[in-house]
């Protein structure tokens, strides 16, 4: 199933097909067994069902999901009532406090969309994308003036982010989501949120201890060149994958360790991958040479999947399948910018935002009439 690039149609029939999902009934119902019933006339289903809306609509607060749910009649109908936006608050508190339901529901769901989508999970890129925070970090209060006593988001950290389009790069504070998306559907399989100052590396293997706990085994994982250390491929291939990274200019590569092995008959030829024995195969390329081929040791500069190979360049290729998936979430599906503060509810708003993403590609895949 190949990502729709159409901007999703946002209608009050979206919002019923994800509320009669069975993983969002699930959800439901556990909720309702667990006795959260919020306050009197609000129940459950209502509650979810104005967090799809926030996501469905990408709206950045409470008060604008209600006074949406408010005018619109068919919305109302669907969702069952108009909860105020002191009753969200307080369901997505209870969200936080037990994170158990909302976790087994993302589980279910990526779960069967593996079962009912053909490469979902197969092939992964990671990385990790800013999240701004709703606070103001600058340690003074203006330019030469006195330094700030507390801050509105004491829990947010000072990171970096690349330079994007017009975006100049440089530092920020806030918090980063880290994410392993799959390269065939542009669906996310794992993510985590963590503050901006977390390094990237030491998220991949959290994403993919969730991957494999989802059912998935991916065959290859591609990160950018941020990622090229020993520890990451390291990471990929105790989890059974093969990294596809391309390498940093140190002064192994600056002296040339990285090119295949050579004689006077010229460079030798890529002859195959023995992932049984950790080697790849390489040939003279007139096989005058005596061995007429060798093995060397896979290493981070000698992957199984060799970086002059067209297989290496075009999964290399797939990796844009993460960064146009941050691109969605955030600008379709209400990811940023960020509302709310603190690291566990920044955490949540991600978990909905996604769950809301995953749930409408798993009616898609059921072919259920849902708008692309």
């Amino acid at each position: 199933m190949a990502a729709s690039t159409v901007t999703p149609r946002r209608d009050s029939e979206h919002v019923r097909l994800l509320l009669d999902l069975p993983e969002i009934r699930a959800l439901v119902g556990e909720m309702d067994a667990a006795r959260w019933t919020g306050r009197a006339g609000y129940g459950n289903r209502a509650l979810v069902g104005m967090c799809l809306v926030k996501a469905v609509y990408a709206l950045p607060t409470w008060s604008r999901v209600v006074r949406l749910v408010r005018d619109h009649a068919a919305l109302r109908d669907v969702v069952g009532c108009a909860p105020t936006a002191d009753a969200c608050y307080r369901f997505t508190r209870k969200l936080r406090d037990n994170r158990v339901p909302l976790d087994v529901c993302l589980h279910r769901v990526v779960t069967r969309l593996a079962a009912t989508t053909p490469g979902y999970g197969s092939d992964l890129a990671i990385d990790g994308s800013d999240m701004p925070a709703y606070a103001n970090g600058q340690r003074y209060m203006s330019n030469g003036g006195p330094e700030r006593e507390w801050f509105s988001d004491p829990e947010a950290t000072w990171g970096h982010r690349s330079a994007v389009s017009t975006r100049k790069g440089g530092g920020y504070y806030g918090f980063k989501l880290h994410a392993a998306v799959c390269t065939h559907t542009g669906l996310p399989v794992a993510w985590s949120v963590e503050t901006a100052k977390e390094q990237e590396t030491l998220s991949v293997d959290a994403l993919l201890d969730s991957a494999a706990v989802r059912g998935m085994r991916p065959v290859t994982v591609a990160l950018d060149k941020g990622y090229d250390n020993t520890r990451v491929y390291a990471t990929v291939a105790a989890h059974g994958a093969r990294p596809v990274i391309p390498l940093r200019q140190t002064p192994d590569v600056k002296a040339g360790k990285h090119l295949p092995p050579s004689c006077e008959h010229g460079a030798w030829t890529f002859a195959g991958a023995e992932p049984s024995r950790n080697t790849t195969k390489w040939r003279c390329p007139t096989g005058e040479c005596t061995p007429g081929s060798v093995r060397l040791p896979a290493s981070r500069l000698h992957p199984l999947i060799p970086r002059s190979t067209p297989r290496f360049r075009a999964l290399y290729k797939g990796r844009g399948a993460v960064e146009r998936e941050f691109g969605r979430l955030k600008n379709e599906w209400g990811l940023a910018p960020l509302r709310v503060r603190g690291l566990d509810r920044v955490r949540l708003h991600a978990d909905l935002t996604i769950l809301a993403r995953l749930a409408t590609a798993l009616a898609r895949a059921q072919a259920v009439p849902l708008a692309a």
